[in-house]
């Protein structure tokens, strides 16, 4: 049963905040025992935990040409043309977000520039069972090819059949993807960290996973990776008034929970006779999904709450950082300018969920349990790094010279001092 409360005081919000989910402490040993492995052995242990966890024994690890011409031949025209809008949308979106280059004389003679540049080498978590996500290959594949990364390597979980979807490998070719491995779980992640004979090692780890990839890519940070953010189960938080259509929010609400069991989706409101709307349509809607028992386990962790006025409702959103969040209220535009975090806001009774995660174009891979209050969603400048420029003429290290001579000396770092008191000297032997 959705659990349901009234004007919470702020003391228990962070209790009402908490998602259903282990904490890294819980799941580390299990993590570091198969990063330990997969260095040691590298491809060995890969398929030996590939046997253990998706049950199939693989001979080759790396998809062939043949499994590809075959997933293109399996997918239906429909699918590849709404494949091929999404990208279309995707595409656009984030070649909007093309930077550009700054350059400032800050003094007379000092050039100052910062220049783009991508991540090299980038690995892509593509989740497989109950759900292929082929999706989030758009979100990742089409942001690092703008970016212009060299290598892309791609990792997502067999089948039994010691398969990997079609609708993965036909999106994976479209998008250029040449690397595809059949590997999931931390051992996907483990594998991209170190490198083996048949993963190449990256610099960067994108893609969203369960809670043992979220923990998986948060070790890797201790062995030199950076990662997008920390991605786990997803969730959903829709701020709700009298002016929301209940069935709208119901199947935005069930559109999370069918995620995972471990999803956790939350509805606030102003308004009583909302909330006891939504509670009607979620229990009618959920029993007409082929994934209701998944839904269900979902909806055991899900919170209604009520609030008496907007503004503290807001504090409440803001304090629980949504994955996704969605606006029906009056004011919509009140709770935009106020909303501070989330990663990625649907505004509006004709916003759902589901076009974020297909088709808008905005990018679906996004912070999840709170981590929205200081991480961005995936962008093009995820998968670049700024470097700084300077130059210096004659005329400018004669301006800003003391300066720098006087803060090196208070800090106590000769040194520093004298790198430009040797050249000054220089110049003054010029004149």
């Amino acid at each position: 049963m959705i659990k349901y409360t009234e004007n919470p005081s702020f003391s228990t919000w962070d209790t009402l905040c908490k998602r259903p989910t282990p904490s890294l402490d819980d799941l580390e040993p299990m993590v570091l025992e198969v990063f330990d492995a997969v260095k040691q052995n590298g491809d060995e242990a890969l398929k030996a935990y590939t046997k253990k966890f998706d049950g199939v024994a693989l001979d080759s690890l790396l998809v062939s040409l043949r499994e590809i011409t075959d997933a293109n031949n399996q997918i239906s025209e429909s699918l590849k043309k709404a494949i091929a809008i999404a990208q279309h949308n995707i595409t656009a979106f984030h070649q909007a977000q093309e930077e550009k280059e700054v350059c400032v004389q800050t003094t007379e003679g000092v050039n100052c520039w910062q220049k783009s540049k991508p991540i090299e080498k980038v690995g892509l978590y593509i989740p497989g069972g109950t759900a292929p996500l082929f999706s989030t290959i758009l979100m990742l594949a089409i942001p690092a090819k703008l970016a212009g990364c060299k290598e892309i390597v791609l990792c997502s979980p067999p089948d039994k059949e010691g398969k990997i979807h079609p609708a993965i490998l036909y999106t994976a070719n479209l998008c250029g993807i040449h690397t595809i491995v059949k590997v999931g779980g931390i051992q996907a992640i483990a594998a991209m960290s170190f490198g083996t004979t048949t993963v190449p090692q990256v610099y960067k780890l994108f893609g969203p996973g369960n809670q043992y990839v979220t923990v998986a890519k948060q070790i890797a940070t201790r062995f030199g990776l950076a990662i997008d953010m920390p991605a786990g189960p997803s969730e959903l938080l829709v701020l709700a008034d009298e002016t929301a259509n209940p069935a709208f929010v119901a199947s935005d609400l069930l559109s999370q929970a069918e995620h995972g069991a471990d999803s956790q989706v939350v509805l606030v409101s102003t308004a009583k006779n909302c909330i006891e709307a939504v509670q009607k349509e979620v229990a009618a809607q959920v029993e007409a999904l082929p994934r209701k028992d998944i839904a269900k386990k979902a909806l055991a962790h899900a919170r209604y709450v009520w609030f008496d006025a907007l503004d503290i409702a807001m504090n409440f959103v803001n304090n629980y950082a949504p994955e996704h969040l969605i606006l029906c209220t009056k004011d919509n535009h009140y709770c935009v300018e106020n909303i501070a975090n989330a990663g990625s806001v649907f505004v509006g009774n004709y916003s759902p969920e589901s076009a974020g995660d297909y088709a808008s174009g905005t990018n679906h891979t996004l912070p999840t349990n709170g981590f929205a209050r200081q991480y961005s969603g995936v962008n093009l400048a995820s998968f670049k790094k700024r470097i700084s420029f300077q130059e210096i003429s004659k005329e400018g290290l004669l301006r800003i010279g003391e300066s720098i001579e006087v803060m090196a000396a208070a800090e106590g770092l000769e040194a520093h001092k004298n790198a430009v008191s040797i050249r000054l000297e220089s110049l003054k032997t010029q004149r």
